[in-house]
């Protein structure tokens, strides 16, 4: 038996592998997933350095000159590269424009005019009220109109200098002397740091250093997308893989030599091959890279046999769903509507990144990561976090996995062993279940 299930699985592993399809995959997988973060990276210094016009309504009669005057500070410090002698930043070129009292809506809409023209980038709206807002929202406004104006960069800048300026003028009326107000002002920044601790054997204090967001953030994104894309790469195929044999008598062939469940099993452990080849191809460089640019710091090591024990249990539960559902297909429509039921344990918990990667300890994300469909990506994101998960949870939530990963592989393997010979019409999930209680 162990020499067929091998044969089984060296012959899907090959014919995966051995494809171009494959090592096109490798490269483009990791562009494809974090594809945004490269653009940005690759984007960040490309800059629209045509300068940007803004037209200002001051009702109040103390914020068009200061951002004239702030405009002009920063127009002299950031626009031009003096190493390079280029442009690097936009100048803002601010225009006061006296507000028309007796219709206000007709000037808004002159000046919207404008922007659309490309004769300004956008203008502000100052209500009369705004060093001394009372309660008449009505009077006491800063408003913002431009073609994008929630995503546009220049919004902070009017934001902050026009609020910084309004406090100092605030704090002046008060009878506080200007110079002063830099110092009230004054924003000292909440470092976030690692947790102090005490060395076991010299009972030596040891300081917490600082913590980098990238530091917190990216080891566990990192190796949860990782395993993702490991199972869109070894689980997910066999579904196609599966059918497809199927439909094309292949699997007819195979079964006179091995039976159903071995037949399966085989398929389950070469998808696990190639989830391993590529996880050793991505670690491998990946901890290379690092350990050149002087990284190994961040990666969290102590995860990596972790990441190894999920791996295998998240391939082979998710793997024998897969096959499962591809051996009750008769043609490629089925496996159409197969995919997202098979794909929903794996894509769940991508849904949930993100409160789970904030309150790793919450009653939610300890709850979610227990479920053993979710256990292998949100366990492993939580014990990546740092956060200092309770130590049983891990052993609990992989108990669970392994036991439910066993029950799968031999649910699924009841229903393979009659869907992969049934012919015509899709089973429903009556029949299904019916091929799953009685084999």
């Amino acid at each position: 038996m162990m020499r067929r299930l091998l044969l089984v699985a060296k012959r899907d592993y090959l014919a995966t592998v051995r494809t171009k399809g494959f090592i096109v995959g490798l490269v483009i997988a990791p562009i494809f997933m974090g594809g945004s973060g490269i653009a940005f990276a690759l984007l960040r210094g490309h800059v629209d350095t045509r300068d940007r016009h803004i037209a200002v309504l001051d009702r109040s009669g103390v914020v068009a000159t200061e951002l004239e005057r702030a405009a002009k500070q920063r127009n002299d410090e950031v626009v031009f590269d003096q190493d390079k002698h280029e442009k690097v930043q936009p100048a803002y070129v601010i225009e006061a424009i006296p507000p028309v009292a007796d219709d206000p809506d007709a000037q808004r809409l002159e000046l919207s005019d404008r922007v659309r023209a490309g004769d300004l980038h956008g203008f502000v709206d100052v209500g009369p009220e705004v060093l001394h807002p009372g309660t008449n929202a009505a009077t006491s406004y800063l408003r913002y109109y431009a073609r994008n104006a929630a995503f546009d960069d220049l919004r902070n800048w009017l934001n902050n200098t026009v609020n910084n300026h309004l406090r100092r003028s605030r704090l002046t009326g008060a009878g506080l002397d200007e110079a002063q107000a830099d110092q009230v002002f004054r924003w000292i920044s909440l470092d976030p740091m690692h947790l102090v601790s005490q060395e076991a054997g010299t009972g030596e204090v040891k300081q917490g250093g600082r913590q980098s967001e990238a530091e917190a953030i990216l080891p566990p994104l990192v190796l949860l997308m990782l395993m993702f894309l490991m199972l869109m790469m070894g689980a997910a195929p066999l579904l196609n893989s599966v059918m497809e044999e199927k439909t094309q008598r292949i699997a007819e062939v195979l079964l006179g030599s091995v039976r159903p469940f071995e037949l399966m099993l085989g398929k389950l452990l070469g998808g696990l091959a190639v989830s391993l080849t590529g996880a050793g191809v991505y670690l491998g460089l990946g901890l290379f890279a690092l350990m050149q640019a002087g990284l190994m710091g961040f990666v969290p090591v102590e995860m990596l046999p972790w990441f190894v024990v999920y791996l295998f249990a998240a391939v082979l539960m998710n793997g024998a769903w897969q096959a499962a559902l591809g051996s009750v297909c008769s043609d490629v429509r089925d496996a159409q509507s197969m995919t997202l039921p098979g794909m929903l344990p794996a894509m769940i918990p991508m849904f949930v990144i993100m409160p789970v990667l904030k309150e790793p300890l919450s009653g939610f994300a300890t709850v979610m990561s227990l479920l053993p469909p979710f256990t292998p990506l949100l366990m492993m994101l939580r014990q990546a976090s740092g956060a200092g998960i309770p130590a049983w949870q891990p052993y609990v939530g992989l108990a669970g996995v392994i036991l439910t990963t066993l029950a799968s592989v031999w649910l699924a393997g009841r229903i393979f062993r009659v869907g992969i010979l049934s012919q015509g019409k899709l089973p429903g999930p009556r029949q299904i279940l019916r091929w799953m209680i009685r084999g």
